[in-house]
């Protein structure tokens, strides 16, 4: 971050000193965790469900923090900040937060963010969004664009209303690029998310099933994610998925520049003679109009090509060539956890750990690449799919699941394993699509699905293991790599 006075801080966010004189200095990184506090940094004392910030502050103190970013009085020297007023678009409800504390510090926060984001009159902020794929992409613009300039993007997933503020105030004077990913549960978070880091470039990769519980429609998700080329300059530019008509059709909410990805043949940046090897990486010509470039990836997956498009595009609207966008795809690494994880055991059990989220279209696309690295060789190897629930589908839960489970079967995999009750309308789409006795099969947990593979994969098999991440299934995949170790 950049250096601010307390005193400075105070008057950003409208908040009032306590045990500070104003004159301490932050010259550190902004953090929640005492136990990541850099000399110098600024604490934020959130409420949590099992312990407060607050309670925290003189540890952070102690631990080098300059001050503390607080919503009440504490035992170090701190600004407070005021309460919230009002809910706003972008409010979401933050576990042990009753008595408002954590909206206040998140909303001090966002407007520090803002001001650092202000101060920074070399940095270029890229947005991303979509139902699918966009920590992935981040990860990749993040990459591509690092050999043009110092370049900021959050780990993981930390794409709400606390890691997109966090990630901004990680920029400072030498960053010339801040790649942020945009998350929403509802209409006006995205637009609240650009209100604190103002994007010049913005990503829409797709408008999925995702939230469908939230949003009611995908129409309505597609209002939603389009919020974020709403929310672009004049002299911006939309970067749109031109084989999704919804993200399409968003080109006209915005006053920004518009360029076209994908494969179809009016995208403007586009791949052509897609290929895939036995791991299901992607070969393709990457296609500008400032020239062609070939690309291959070391990246898992035939959905990555739509994501190094994308990455491609914005590069080369910031100032690379072809080749060097093609050089910096075939040389990006995966970098968030359990997302196409592929690893291979001593016995050449593959194992595709994919477990950090899963909706229709991510799972539609696990599915092929599992088909795709089963099949690369004759004979082709047994494979298996151990799925559990897809979240947040709403009324269309059952058909998603079932539909899943069906498409399980026309891929021809061998092995349909499907963990828990919410997601048993997969076992029985694959029986009607006509898998019989125990090629689809139904587990209760996490514990009986690592025990029936540890009992039944033999060497040369594959397999993917896929849910949404708070069922945990990511340990399935772990306990298949460990059985192997000890």
């Amino acid at each position: 971050m950049i250096q601010l006075s307390l005193a400075e801080i105070a008057e950003v966010v409208g908040g009032t000193l306590h045990n500070a004189t104003g004159d301490e200095v932050v010259t550190g990184s902004v953090e929640f965790d005492t136990r990541k506090v850099t000399p110098g940094g600024l604490f934020l004392a959130l409420p949590g469900e099992r312990v407060d910030g607050h309670d925290f502050a003189a540890r952070a103190v102690a631990a080098g923090a300059a001050g503390v970013l607080a919503a009440r009085p504490v035992d170090a020297p701190a600004v407070i900040a005021p309460p919230v007023t009002g809910t706003g678009g972008n409010a979401y409800v933050l576990s042990g937060d009753a008595d408002g504390a954590g909206a206040a510090v998140l909303a001090a926060l966002a407007r520090l963010a803002r001001h650092v984001v202000d101060r920074l009159p070399d940095l270029t902020v890229v947005g991303v969004t979509g139902s699918s794929g966009k920590t992935s992409t981040k990860d990749l613009i993040a990459q591509v664009l690092t050999p043009l300039g110092e370049t900021i993007a959050p780990p993981g997933s930390f794409n709400n209303e606390l890691g997109h503020p966090w990630t901004a105030l990680r920029a400072t004077p030498g960053t010339r690029f801040l790649v942020l990913e945009l998350s929403a549960r509802g209409r006006g978070h995205i637009a609240g998310l650009c209100e604190v880091a103002p994007p010049r470039v913005g990503a829409v990769l797709n408008v999925g099933s995702a939230h469908l519980g939230e949003f009611g429609s995908r129409e309505g998700i597609a209002r939603a994610k389009g919020e974020l080329v709403e929310a672009l300059p004049e002299d911006g530019v939309a970067v749109l998925n031109a084989d999704d008509p919804l993200v399409a059709g968003m080109a006209s909410r915005t006053r920004a520049r518009v360029v076209l990805v994908g494969e179809s043949p009016r995208a403007a940046v586009r791949a052509a003679d897609v290929t895939l090897d036995e791991q299901a990486r992607a070969s393709f010509t990457l296609v500008t109009p400032q020239g062609e470039a070939p690309v291959r990836l070391a990246l898992h997956g035939p959905h990555q090509v739509g994501n190094a498009l994308t990455a491609a595009a914005i590069a080369l609207e910031l100032g690379a060539d072809p080749q060097q966008v093609a050089e910096a795809l075939g040389r990006a690494e995966r970098v968030s956890a359990h997302r196409m994880e592929v690893s291979e055991r001593p016995d050449g059990v593959t194992v595709v750990n994919d477990a950090y989220n899963a909706n229709p279209e991510s799972v539609r696309a696990a599915l092929k690449a599992l088909a795709t690295i089963s099949r690369a060789t004759s004979p082709a190897r047994r494979s298996w799919a151990v799925l559990g629930p897809m979240a947040e589908l709403g009324a269309d839960h059952v058909r998603a699941h079932d539909e899943i489970g069906r498409l399980a079967v026309r891929l021809d995999i061998n092995k349909l394993v499907v963990v828990g009750e919410d997601a048993r309308a997969m076992r029985q789409g694959a029986h009607l699509e006509g898998s019989w006795g125990e090629e689809a099969i139904l587990v209760p947990d996490v514990a009986a699905a690592a025990e029936l593979l540890r009992d039944e994969v033999r060497p040369g098999d594959v397999v993917l293991v896929k849910a949404s991440n708070s069922y945990g299934l990511w340990r399935v995949a772990e306990a298949l790599l460990e059985a192997v170790s000890k």
